[in-house]
């Protein structure tokens, strides 16, 4: 059996979907030796950190939004016709319209149908009109909540039965003790405070982090100096629409001095980044999956989240759940957790025991199984 994934996103393991594909391929390697596996990739990519035995096939064209499109719906179902795969795997929502073979779409969110503010061109929406009609074509959809799945089922109107569930994975080094050896080095680099509350993610506006600076406001009379609250990620245009100014938010309320922005962090460290945190507080309204929180439940930090579907399929009662756009309540949990050690202690075990449920050598097998059942259709 050939798959030949599409990999516009192989060289962004910053986003979500970078990230999937990468880890997704590497762990079928392991489960499927006998799996031969091309990655079809755009122009702008390099054939980088392929897993052994992986091919690669690299294509001409535009790395534009247009040059996007074209390469979904021309160039790479043109290269997979000519690898002659059996199926042809698009990891993220872009799939052909028409595929010369068996076609499987993972469906990572339904973000510009459930959040219509990050569609808001012309431009946008056509596109997800395109993809919605060429998704429903598809042999088979996978994505990896059940969350997601109900919001597939919702906007697309495709059968629950032609979609399969798939959770996505943290790597090994996300953990409590391996690889702390390096924690005092990756203190150094973004010169963090001995105990810190942390924000890792993204800035845009559905994962509400002006609610997390609010709830920090109760921490800030009392514990303040002793639990800095360090904002990472990659900076965003804070004149954009779709990214509050959180800087300036920080200061209109009084609680820029007690945070630290230490911006992008690279992948290899942010299990120490994770694990020397006090407090990890995720407070997003929408996600596919919610790997960030996996991540830091795996370093055994705990999880401040609110209760949204998706964060309590994936982590039950091993992280501090607070009620939908609740300040008061995420401070008081801030609070608990930065005070009360037998509650910390408790979660800090939860959170390891949750986050062995999941691995990518099952997602691996899962997927698997799913292109067994599209080639014996």
């Amino acid at each position: 059996m050939h798959i030949a994934f599409n990999g516009w996103f192989w060289d962004k393991p910053y986003t979500g979907s970078g990230q999937y594909v990468r880890r997704l391929v590497a762990a079928l390697r392991k489960v499927a030796p006998e799996l031969a596996m091309t990655v079809i990739l755009p122009p702008h990519t390099h054939a980088a950190d392929l897993p052994p035995n992986v091919n690669a096939v690299t294509t001409r064209g535009s790395s534009s939004n247009l040059g996007k499109v074209w390469f979904e719906q021309r160039t790479y179902p043109a290269a997979v016709g000519r690898l002659k795969a059996d199926i042809a795997h698009v990891p993220y929502w872009g799939a052909p319209l028409t595929s010369p073979a068996r076609l499987i779409t993972s469906v990572l969110d339904m973000i510009p149908l459930a959040m219509p503010e990050y569609a808001p061109t012309l431009q946008a929406k056509l596109y997800t009109s395109l993809v919605s009609t060429s998704t429903r074509g598809s042999g088979s959809i996978i994505t990896i909540s059940n969350a997601a799945k109900a919001d597939i089922v919702q906007y697309l109107h495709i059968p629950p039965d032609e979609i399969t569930v798939t959770p996505l994975a943290v790597d090994d080094t996300f953990h409590p003790r391996m690889g702390a050896e390096r924690d005092p080095e990756v203190r150094r680099k973004y010169d963090l405070p001995n105990d810190y509350v942390l924000y890792l993610g993204g800035f845009d506006v559905r994962k509400q982090v002006q609610m997390a600076l609010a709830a920090y406001r109760y921490v800030t009379n009392s514990e303040g100096d002793n639990y800095p609250f360090v904002m990472a990620g990659k900076y965003p245009d804070w004149n954009d629409p779709l990214f509050p100014n959180l800087p300036a938010y920080a200061k209109d309320i009084g609680v820029d001095d007690f945070v630290r922005w230490i911006g992008a962090v690279d992948d290899a460290d942010k299990p120490s980044v994770y694990r020397m945190a006090r407090v990890f507080i995720f407070p997003t309204i929408y996600e596919g999956f919610c790997l960030p929180i996996l991540e830091a439940l795996a370093c055994g930090t705990p999880v401040i989240a609110q209760d949204i579907p998706v964060i309590n399929e994936l982590v039950g009662d091993a992280a501090y759940l607070v009620r939908k756009d609740d300040v008061r309540s995420m401070g008081g949990a801030l609070l608990a957790l930065l005070g009360q050690e037998s509650l910390r202690d408790t979660q800090i075990s939860r959170g390891l025991g949750r986050a062995t449920q999941f691995s990518w050598r099952k997602t691996a097998r899962e997927t698997l199984t799913v292109y067994e059942k599209v080639m014996a259709k």
